[in-house]
């Protein structure tokens, strides 16, 4: 009776979820634990498809350097003054990283198709039992956006907001760690003993790594893909392929233009009982124009921190290409860190932020504030 009810179960999940291709399910998944219907879920691929990179190998700035484009970006990961680099080019193929840093199991993640890279711990509690998790691609998209599972549980989660949908953990939230985008090149500037994912993952997909399966997705007139989101559901405030850095607060969020902070190169804001700034940087290409990512258009990079340091709210503004605090004229880059003047040495605290495309977070925070100078 119980196997009865099981394959009821199953049964009836398959035939909820979207899935055209009628592709095999393999999931044991307790869908009767859900905070979304099934039906918003879509299965693109086969569970597997996306090759694994847990533990991968790293190599340092020499090897490193030589090895990627100076100009593209990494979602750089510090913890105790020890970091690491994941290239976009390399988690495009792959997606997920489960990994350490410094002793914290980390979870690196990117999406293509919603442009969105975040890191999470991969420890929780949910209660009163202690969770370790290890994570995969599911294959499933919601909203266009990555729908992944952990191993233990098999419960699916969002990547954009690192919520538990569907199975025993549903409803429950990963917590973020600090990341930023920069290029090579400034990962290794403020890291000198950093090190960056190896290209040597052991896969088939080394032979892809600096190309874009996804050529020309970005660019500025174009929608995301038609069968991985309704269309009619495209907000229209800002145009859906607008690049948005987003900042948390109790009550909702606050998103940035990338469009807005690179005409301003500083931004310096209040929001939600705190003082934040953003600055931008020129050199760091896009992995979603050409099918070459050295040849890609330069987006730049954005980063946000607390404008607050040590009891004292700094304002800063970009001249001749230098982040400069008005109140000691000290020097900063695009990391948050002092590197001449007064403060030299100081580092400015990352806030929580992400960047993704505009129809992907409005898709999940329409309610979301526009920043506007």
């Amino acid at each position: 009776m119980y196997l009865l009810i099981i394959s009821m179960t199953i049964s009836s999940a398959k035939a909820q979820l979207k899935n055209l291709r009628n592709i095999e399910y393999n999931w044991k998944t307790d869908t009767s634990k859900r905070i979304v219907n099934l039906e918003e879920i879509t299965v693109v691929v086969p569970r597997n498809t996306f090759p694994k990179i847990d533990y991968p190998k790293f190599i340092g700035k020499e090897k490193g350097l030589k090895e990627f484009f100076k100009h593209e970006p990494v979602i750089s990961v510090a913890i105790n003054d020890k970091a690491k680099a994941y290239p976009l080019n390399i988690l495009t193929m792959h997606e997920i990283s489960n990994d350490s840093l410094d002793g914290i199991p980390i979870l690196s993640t990117y999406c293509p198709l919603c442009n969105l890279s975040v890191v999470y711990d991969r420890r929780l509690k949910h209660k009163g039992k202690e969770y370790l998790l290890d994570f995969e691609v599911s294959g499933m998209l919601r909203n266009s956006g990555m729908i992944m599972a952990d191993k233990q549980t098999e419960t699916w989660w969002q990547q954009l907001i690192g919520l538990g949908l569907v199975g025993e953990l549903a409803d429950v939230e990963l917590n973020v760690i600090p990341s930023l985008i920069v290029s090579v090149e400034d990962f290794f500037s403020r890291y000198p003993n950093g090190e960056i994912l190896s290209p040597e993952t052991g896969t088939a997909s080394q032979i892809r790594y600096g190309t874009n399966p996804y050529e020309n997705y970005d660019n500025e007139h174009n929608n995301p893909y038609e069968r991985y989101f309704n269309h009619s559901k495209l907000d229209t405030r800002l145009s859906p392929m607008e690049r948005l850095i987003d900042i948390k607060g109790s009550d909702g969020y606050k998103v940035y233009p990338f469009s807005v902070i690179a005409k301003e190169g500083v931004i310096n804001d209040h929001y939600d009982g705190r003082n934040i700034v953003i600055f931008y940087k020129e050199g760091t290409v896009s992995v979603l124009d050409k099918k070459e990512i050295a040849k890609s258009k330069d987006i730049g990079s954005a980063t946000v921190f607390s404008s607050e340091l040590e009891s004292r709210i700094l304002t800063f503004e970009k001249t001749k290409g230098e982040f400069v605090d008005k109140e000691t004229k000290s020097i900063w880059d695009i990391t948050g860190l002092c590197i001449n003047g007064q403060l030299k040495g100081k580092e400015l605290m990352p806030e929580i932020h992400s960047n993704h495309f505009a129809f992907a977070w409005f898709s999940f925070h329409p309610e979301s504030e526009i920043y506007e100078k």
